[in-house]
């Protein structure tokens, strides 16, 4: 078996010995090359072994683990976070599909993590899942100008949260719709993405239908009633959606 050059970095040095502890009890395909306790040591180690794998905590004094990527002419191993903090983060790391652990480390989740991360490797795609990650970062939780990670059958894009109109469901599928690009079929229910874009003014209208707020053009009354959107596309509003959909409209446009 090939293993998996692994770095870790984190400056707790029980951190560390946990974590190493971890994968050799759980992942037998990672081989830990380095340990470093600070982003300066793990950016000179970084250079000098070329990790395919890096495990990096993000709270650390001086120079903390979002630093430490900023500062690296390039990232070309994949990245598992290490926080001890549920914090607004989440949202980014969801958002980018990148993965993250809560410490302490769960051995399961680990686990996953690690096998995700190298069936990324072989892909060779998970730059683009970093530099949307800190794009996101820098843009803040909850804002339109977040961007996406969209799996599809062919692998994934990456789009604009503003650019997304609304989603449609079809079986286990979600159908996106754009202002801009072709409709993409993402390989998740709709249910996972109502959850995901909610803080971003992202409403269930209907049972089918997940629609972004900013894109609402009218509401015509009905029973539920429908709201037609900037693509000019109607879409039906179910009646027990519909107080819901009155009141998030009056706090988005303030009327």
């Amino acid at each position: 078996m090939n293993k998996i050059r692994t770095i870790l970095v984190d400056d707790e040095p029980r951190g560390l010995t946990s974590l190493q502890k971890l994968l050799q009890m759980n992942c037998e395909e990672v081989e830990v090359i380095s340990c470093c306790e600070s982003a300066v040591e793990a950016n000179e180690k970084i250079a000098q072994l070329h990790p395919q794998l890096v495990f990096l905590d993000i709270a650390m004094p001086e120079t903390n683990g979002l630093e430490l990527l900023r500062s690296l002419p390039a990232i070309n191993f994949e990245i598992i976070f290490v926080t001890a903090h549920n914090n607004f983060m989440t949202q980014a790391f969801h958002f980018s599909a990148v993965d993250y652990l809560l410490k302490p480390v769960d051995d399961e989740l680990l686990s996953a993590a690690v096998k995700r991360a190298g069936k990324r490797s072989k892909k060779k795609n998970g730059g683009q899942h970093l530099e949307t990650f800190l794009h996101n970062i820098k843009h803040g939780r909850g804002s339109q100008k977040m961007k996406l990670c969209i799996p599809s059958l062919k692998g994934f894009q990456v789009v604009e949260i503003q650019e997304i109109i609304y989603c449609e469901a079809s079986s286990n599928y979600t159908n996106f719709h754009f202002t801009n690009r072709p409709v993409i079929c993402a390989s998740k229910p709709i249910h996972e993405y109502e959850e995901l874009l909610q803080d971003c003014n992202f409403i269930r209208t209907h049972k089918s239908f997940l629609v972004n707020l900013e894109h609402i053009k009218e509401y015509i009354r009905g029973e539920g009633g429908t709201v037609i959107l900037s693509n000019n596309h109607e879409v039906e509003v179910s009646r027990r959606k519909k107080d819901m959909l009155m009141t998030r409209m009056k706090e988005y446009y303030k009327f």
